[in-house]
């Protein structure tokens, strides 16, 4: 990856066609890490607005740090700023109630939630805005991995560490593009926003080349950039991921540039908020062990970062996770950075969560275990029916695997593939002994699922019958 826009024009292409996002050069982007870099970053960009302030996350909680943010957004929309907020229903779920809305609307911020249940959808909502990101005046925008709450901050007199996160402020002409990614989820949530006046477009502010990569669900963009990387980098790959579940094809690309010589490596929480994903990820360490590819499990709180950095060349931050819901059923956004400069910042930030975090290897009995005795805390947990879900997907695909023989399994597996086993024996029994636990939850769902189709029909129907018309009209 060394020169890539000479040396390897293809592999350029490729990344262009790959992620669907072209190569914005002219910026400034500057790495901020963990909620004390970041919040304030924020808050100050909120404070100066002018014009507007376009603010979408996945999670606002409704705690001391959600209100803090509430009333900065509040206090500008009452001066007459435009202030548009976009919120992920399922997300919000549990943390925070109708008031916290009800209360930003009042003081005029436009508040939109983002996918609600809909009978017209019945499954719709599996896919979820997991995007966060600021943009203010056009002018600065933040890309990152942080929600807004109370478990970024953390809390010293209780002991509690903040998470570890990883996000980026970008000035420049790449902040058009990220207003673009704002602008397209406003209008799947509700009504398009109106085109400002007279649009400026921001000028040059740096000499860094970005991709703006706003992924959406079943385009899977990232998950294809991802591999790309994989195949491309040829010295070293460094990875930071909260929630890892590699897919097979994923897996064997780290595996091929491990044996390639690559320095391959990955950063994983050693305590996660979902504690199932974690059984899920440590599955997937074994063939990742075998092929050279060093893992190491974080000693601290929980850590949500989503990055990488490859040959000191090239970089990612952002809200995508190494799983299968991140990749495909999603809508995330994340930045790719090609610089020297910022990616070797990366690597010293990657260096310095090493120093804290512990080596997994393989045993003599090719057992995988932690290099040495580490405190490891479970991290608070605020929940994630998303990360839910991209483990459901990983278990669905490995059973699905078993039992279609359409790849081979390995060892690692096989706590999977037993623990989804003694769950299907779980389910037989209930039924046979008490078949209404069984049949009513079946039935609700199929009752859900049969009023979505009748009135997707119904709406179908009508607009067949209204085009006819007009057709019958003209």
């Amino acid at each position: 990856m060394d020169e890539p826009r000479k040396t390897f024009p293809v592999v350029e292409q490729a990344f262009a066609r790959a992620s669907g996002s072209p190569l914005i050069t002219g910026n400034d982007v500057r790495l901020l890490k963990d909620a004390g870099q970041n919040y304030p970053a924020w808050l100050e960009a909120i404070g100066a607005a002018e014009h507007t302030v376009h603010f979408e996350s996945y999670i606002i909680h409704d705690d001391a740090t959600g209100q803090e943010f509430a009333h900065a957004l509040a206090a500008r929309a009452r001066s007459g700023v435009r202030v548009r907020v976009i919120y992920d229903w399922l997300g919000a779920v549990g943390k925070t109630g109708r008031r916290f809305w009800r209360d930003l609307r009042g003081a005029g911020v436009e508040v939109r939630a983002f996918n609600p249940p809909a009978l017209s959808s019945p499954f719709a909502w599996v896919a979820r805005d997991h995007r966060k990101m600021l943009a203010v005046d056009g002018r600065v925008a933040f890309v990152t991995g942080l929600c807004v709450g109370r478990y970024w901050v953390g809390d010293a007199a209780r002991g509690l560490e903040p998470w570890r996160d990883t996000g980026v402020a970008v000035r420049g002409p790449a902040v058009a593009a990220l207003e673009d990614a704002f602008a397209q989820m406003w209008a799947l949530a509700g009504p398009p926003a109106p085109a400002a006046p007279s649009p400026t477009r921001p000028g040059p502010a740096g000499h860094m080349a970005v991709r703006v990569i706003a992924s959406t669900p079943g385009a899977a963009a990232l998950y294809r950039l991802d591999q790309l990387i994989a195949a491309a980098a040829r010295r070293t790959l460094w990875l930071t991921d909260a929630y890892f579940i590699g897919t097979s094809a994923y897996v064997q690309a780290l595996r091929s540039a491990a044996r390639d010589g690559v320095d391959v490596r990955l950063l994983v929480p050693g305590a996660s908020d979902i504690w199932a994903l974690r059984g899920l990820s440590r599955a997937g360490y074994r063939p990742l062990l075998e092929a050279g590819v060093r893992v190491y499990e974080w000693n601290g709180s929980m850590l949500h970062a989503k990055t990488a950095v490859a040959d000191r060349r090239w970089a990612r931050v952002g809200s995508t996770n190494l799983n299968l819901q991140s990749w495909f059923g999603n809508w995330e956004l994340d930045v790719a950075v090609e610089d020297e400069g910022f990616a070797q910042a990366m690597e010293r930030m990657y260096l310095d969560d090493l120093a804290r975090a512990t080596e997994i290897t393989l045993s003599a009995r090719s057992r995988v275990v932690r290099t040495a005795a580490s405190p490891r805390r479970r991290a608070r947990r605020p929940g994630s029916a998303g990360r839910a879900a991209a483990g459901a997907v990983s278990i669905g695909s490995a059973v699905g695997a078993a039992v279609t023989g359409r790849r081979v399994l390995g060892p690692a597996e096989a706590r999977i593939m037993g623990g989804a086993g003694g769950a299907l024996l779980a389910l037989a029994v209930l039924g046979l002994v008490w078949p209404r636990v069984i049949a009513v939850p079946v039935a609700l769902i199929a009752l859900w699922l049969a009023l979505g189709l009748l009135m997707r029909a119904r709406s179908l129907h009508r607009e067949r019958s209204e085009t006819a018309k007009g057709e019958d009209e003209g």
